[in-house]
């Protein structure tokens, strides 16, 4: 471990790829997202998801240890109040969970590497559930 407790190979971010593997992952995330009928309607922006592409690429980015433009343009993430104005239930989160797996599938990172982004991924979904009505 370096004095700053990265490992000698780097932070997880540079580990798989830096910006390009969060790039791939986050637009094979949205082309799913964009045929969903339940998750694209929670995007105002829509059909046009290049906004959404680039803020979830760069809080993963800055999640796993790259670069803090996330934080320099948003401010403190505030995931569960971000989420809030939408119906995030169990199907939303399953579906979300779904076109990420899939995004995931895509990058054929290590093993180590899949299990502890998806372990990651899969306590945000279900920590953004609001509602269990339908």
């Amino acid at each position: 471990m370096s004095q700053g407790g990265e490992s000698v190979q780097g932070n997880f971010w540079e580990q798989v790829g830096g910006r390009p593997t969060f790039e791939k992952l986050v637009r094979k995330f949205y082309e799913g997202v964009a045929t969903d009928p339940v998750l694209l309607p929670m995007y105002p922006e829509q059909p046009d998801l290049e906004g959404a592409i680039q803020r979830l690429t760069g809080f993963l980015e800055q999640y796993w240890g790259g670069p803090g433009t996330y934080s320099e343009e948003r401010g403190h993430p505030r995931l569960r109040q971000r989420h809030f104005p939408f119906t995030v239930n169990p199907d939303a989160r399953d579906r979300w969970l779904a076109h990420m797996r899939v995004a995931l599938d895509s990058l054929e990172l290590s093993p180590l590497h899949d299990t502890t982004m998806w372990g990651y991924l899969e306590r945000a979904a279900h920590a953004m559930v609001n509602t269990f009505d339908e």
